[in-house]
């Protein structure tokens, strides 16, 4: 990818050319994707990767899983700010990798800074924290030189996604290597499907729709004796400077790709969203429910919806409506409805969450450029600018969100700090209020 002009992601006209460029992209990483890991040459003589590990829970135990299947990796380092977290991501992945991990007690660190310690000791970092702490974390990384997988969202506000967009282009600079945990870009299924649109089976897309409809995620009680500042990170999923709300956190996965299949993000976006069961004091500051129409710069609308209500209807895909045709992943039809084209492979095969870090790390020992952290910027700012609009009721800019200096981090990270959002005295968190509520 192309880096953007200064902190600003760069709004790619969708057009046939356009199109068959992201496809060549595509493609190759598909290609690459598909060669064998044995094939992989050494970096600078050395047998091994060493990699850090900085956040310790499901999705970073899931990464280191998915790393250390790649030959020629060890894992040397982790870093979290709960201890119990930190071994039990270790016990697992030491019983599973035996000769690979090769972390010691001096090599697990605990804290707000532990991140720094953990990163000097690899060649590769893995950052799976809560994405508000991703663009200090990458920045990090990328200044101390070392190539990085992160998941997915990679920021909670604009100036968070600025930060990320300097780092990508130090990143450059620098030849580092970096992937982002977007698994769609590197899974068969959209790839295909991708191809057959570039190549005209559903004509101009005229349309498109994007979900995550689901049922919510958990909820973690207030201990006795924690800070506010634990509450919240332990919960962190219910509070928008670390989690963004789900529309970031989960629904960016749709939203991305249909950024992708357009070739950039939207121009401008309005929406509406609120609170219908999801409004208890352990319920944070978070929306249950948003839908956004966003804008593309042909005029395209996107229709997008994401929902965390129990007991209703439940979708998490994406479909393209075009002249000629309609498009979901794998599937094709013409304007009847008849099917046209139907991929004959699984979801999962080839796994993408293990294909990108088979690609990361060949790219890394071949030396072959990849940064997805343009687009991973781009779509996370697009869900950003989705909850600023359902949050104030206003219809917003993709530009003038991305310029937004509304910063939700706290001004100091310690267990006795306190973030910007605080409770009431009855416990309950502030929650936005469409119509009255300032974004911008």
């Amino acid at each position: 990818m192309n880096p953007p002009e200064r902190s600003r992601s760069r709004i790619i006209q969708p057009t046939r050319r356009g199109f068959l460029g992201a496809g060549a992209t595509a493609a190759a990483g598909s290609v690459l994707a598909q060669l064998p890991v044995q094939s992989f040459a050494q970096v600078e003589g050395r047998s091994r990767l060493k990699v850090a590990l900085v956040g310790c829970g499901g999705r970073g135990t899931g990464a280191a899983n998915e790393t250390l299947s790649v030959e020629g990796t060890e894992l040397v380092a982790m870093a979290d700010v709960f201890r119990d977290r930190l071994d039990g991501a270790y016990a697992q992945l030491s019983g599973r990798f035996q000769d690979t991990v090769k972390v010691t007690d001096q090599s697990k660190f605990i804290g707000f800074d532990a991140y720094l310690k953990a990163i000097d000791l690899a060649d590769v970092v893995i950052l799976a924290t809560p994405p508000g702490f991703r663009p200090m974390m990458f920045e990090a990384a990328v200044d101390a030189g070392k190539h990085v997988f992160m998941e997915k969202p990679v920021a909670t506000d604009a100036p968070g996604i600025r930060r990320v967009l300097e780092a990508a282009k130090k990143a450059d600079e620098k030849k580092l290597k970096v992937v982002v945990g977007l698994q769609r870009h590197y899974e068969t299924i959209y790839l295909e499907t991708l191809k057959r649109i570039q190549d005209g089976a559903i004509g101009d897309i005229v349309a498109a729709q994007c979900y995550w409809n689901g049922s919510g995620v958990w909820v973690r009680e207030r201990r006795p004796g924690q800070t506010e500042m634990e509450y919240q990170v332990m919960n962190w999923y219910y509070f928008v400077w670390l989690c963004g709300d789900h529309i970031v956190e989960q629904h960016v996965h749709n939203i991305d790709v249909v950024n992708w299949f357009k070739g950039g993000p939207p121009v401008r976006a309005q929406g509406m969203g609120g609170r219908e069961v999801r409004k208890g004091r352990d319920n944070g500051e978070i929306f249950d429910h948003h839908y956004v129409e966003f804008t593309y710069a042909d005029g395209t609308i996107c229709n997008s919806q994401c929902r965390h209500i129990p007991n209703c209807w439940d979708r998490v895909s994406e479909s393209f409506q075009g002249t000629q045709g309609r498009a979901e992943p794998g599937r094709i039809y013409d304007l009847k409805g008849e099917g046209v084209w139907r991929h004959r492979g699984g979801r999962g095969d080839p796994n993408a969450y293990q294909v990108e870090h088979d690609v990361l790390y060949r790219h890394i020992r071949e030396d072959i450029p990849v940064n997805n952290a343009y687009y991973g910027a781009s779509s996370t700012m697009t869900a950003i600018l989705g909850r600023l609009c359902t949050y104030s009721g206003q219809s917003i800019g993709y530009e003038e969100a991305l310029n937004s200096n509304v910063n939700l981090f706290p001004d100091s990270l310690a267990w006795d700090a306190m973030p910007k959002v605080v409770p009431d005295a009855e416990g309950r968190y502030p929650v936005a209020v469409p119509g009255q509520t300032k974004v911008l």
